[in-house]
């Protein structure tokens, strides 16, 4: 027995010592040994704090930035990214700064962004991103033959053809918005609105009806349960890179994991009312998600499996574990990360992009004559078709230079996970490589001295020919690479349809009351609103 016993200490002592090392290591071996490559790499940075790194000056700081607004400028790097503005113009543009026990070193050479994004199996996703995963994950998160499997599925939702058929869910919905702004301004003259809510409505109407054939009413709930999610997010940016962070017994924390349970049961009913409702013919496919459903099912028929999904769903939980397991179609869990995926990416990207525009064109309005004039030249005064919106040339341009300055995604992040080569370096595994769009666009290096203006003419040649001769790569709003934003067709198209149909109907300028406030949630979104003065000229 005592000799059983001292087997038994021996074996917890050496367990005990096992993840008390694995924790020395985690939480400082690993770091320290990391900075020393970083600074004999040229990089500077704060020294490393125990744990916590820069996360609690880090989240004092975007606590700061966003209760206040900025002055009315395009150059709103410094605003939007004040941690990374702090950091930057501290130590310069070989910086890098810790979340957590992680460093995260700025890559703004565009040259390198391109190569990084073009071998995605080297550069993945950072495995958690806590800001990120714990909002939606999807096609945006998943990586290697997972990834490579739903991008095919998906693909065909967003084909011309299935865009042409969307496209009247997107003018009705943008018909809807006008004639809400119509009613507002009806006999009143010029009338100050707070275009904001009515654009994000807007937006979610159309990913509602183009992805689920259902009104904005219907898919309300799932818009509160994400917009929610991502203030308690804030909420929680000191404990976010915490080992364990979801299990801390905060308020924020517990109502985030509620509304998870809630999204996910709201999104199980609206796929399984559309499955019932495809298998047995009563519906066309013609939005994204009947497109998705079905493309999946055909995936699951052409490798054999002989369950219908109906089966998979209501009868056969177990099964698909199977699927997911033998990589043949995508699993329920696969289905509603996708479905929230195409909810906040699909309404918050075209929302920001199309409020942006509205506030640019404000604040110039030589272009937003030029703009009416060439869709009255167009269209006229009649209803918008799909085809003649590849005629908007001028709008096309304007749109671009508003991506260039307000990027919807301001900053990606990657990560190594084995010694990776780039330019001259050899990243060791465990460190995260921050590549921010907001940078390379707002680059004086890049775009010339007038950088920071509102220059729509920079586009009239192309992209390419955009970027005083670098090429394609510094513009890179919807990503670059194999991974390009497989929605980005979409989100351009409703973005056109929305700025020339307000445009046919209204003229529009600041209102005094309007504070410029582009300051970073999932996206990047005017956090005090947009108090325009809209006049019809209907």
């Amino acid at each position: 027995m005592e000799t059983m016993g001292k087997a038994a200490t021996a074996i917890v002592t050496l367990v005990i010592l096992r993840w008390g090392w694995k924790l020395l290591n985690w939480v400082w071996l690993k770091p320290k040994k990391l900075e020393k490559w970083l600074r004999d790499e040229g990089y500077k940075g704060n020294p490393y704090k125990l744990l916590m790194g820069d996360m609690i000056e880090f989240a004092t700081t975007v606590k700061e930035g966003k209760s206040k607004a900025s002055p009315i400028t395009h150059d709103i790097t410094s605003y939007a990214l004040p941690f990374d503005h702090h950091i930057i113009s501290k130590y310069g543009e070989k910086s890098f700064i810790w979340l957590g026990p992680t460093p995260r070193m700025y890559i703004r050479d565009p040259e390198l962004i391109k190569e990084i994004l073009l071998r995605p199996d080297e550069f993945q996703k950072p495995h958690p991103e806590p800001f990120r995963d714990s909002i939606v994950r999807g096609l945006l998160v998943t990586e290697g033959d997972k990834w490579i499997k739903h991008r095919k599925i998906i693909n065909p939702a967003f084909n011309l053809q299935n865009l042409k058929i969307m496209f009247s869910a997107i003018r009705l919905s943008c018909s809807d918005m006008i004639h809400k702004w119509e009613l507002l301004t009806a006999g009143s003259g010029p009338t100050e609105v707070d275009v904001w809510p009515y654009i994000d409505n807007l937006a979610g109407d159309v990913i509602s009806r183009t992805a689920f054939g259902s009104s904005y009413e219907e898919g309300q709930k799932i818009f509160r349960i994400q917009k929610e999610q991502i203030d308690l997010i804030f909420r929680m940016l000191f404990i976010l890179h915490l080992p364990g962070r979801r299990f801390i017994p905060t308020q924020a924390n517990k109502k985030f994991n509620e509304n998870v349970k809630e999204l996910r049961s709201v999104l199980m009913g609206i796929i399984n009312k559309r499955k019932r409702a495809i298998d047995i013919g009563e519906d066309k496919h013609e939005d994204l998600l009947g497109i998705l459903l079905e493309s999946n099912k055909k995936e699951i028929e052409e490798h054999g499996v002989g369950m219908s999904m109906e089966d998979v769903i209501e009868e056969c939980k177990l099964f698909y574990k199977e699927i997911e397991e033998n990589g043949v179609g995508m699993s329920m869990e696969d289905v509603i990360e996708e479905c929230k995926l195409f909810y906040i990416v699909g309404s918050e990207t075209t929302s920001n992009l199309i409020v942006w525009t509205m506030v640019c064109l404000s604040l110039h309005k030589e272009w937003q004559i030029r703009a009416r004039e060439e869709i009255f030249q167009v269209f006229g005064d009649k209803e918008l078709d799909f085809e003649g919106l590849k005629s908007l040339k001028i709008l096309t341009m304007i749109l671009n230079e508003v991506l260039r300055l307000y990027p919807p995604v301001i900053m990606m992040t990657r990560a190594t996970h084995k010694n990776t080569k780039l330019g001259n370096m050899m990243i060791p595994p465990g460190v995260q490589l921050s590549l921010s769009m907001m940078h390379v666009h707002h680059d004086r290096e890049i775009w010339g001295d007038d950088v920071n203006e509102f220059k729509p003419e920079r586009f009239a040649e192309g992209i390419v020919n955009a970027t005083k001769g670098k090429g394609s790569s510094p513009f890179f709003p919807f990503s670059y690479g194999p991974r390009v934003c497989i929605g980005q067709n979409l989100a351009m198209t409703e973005a056109k349809t929305a700025i020339a149909m307000v445009l046919q109907r209204f003229s529009f300028k600041l209102s005094p009351s309007y504070k410029h406030s582009p300051f970073p949630g999932f996206t990047l979104p005017p956090q005090f609103g947009a108090h325009l003065i809209l006049s019809n000229i209907s």
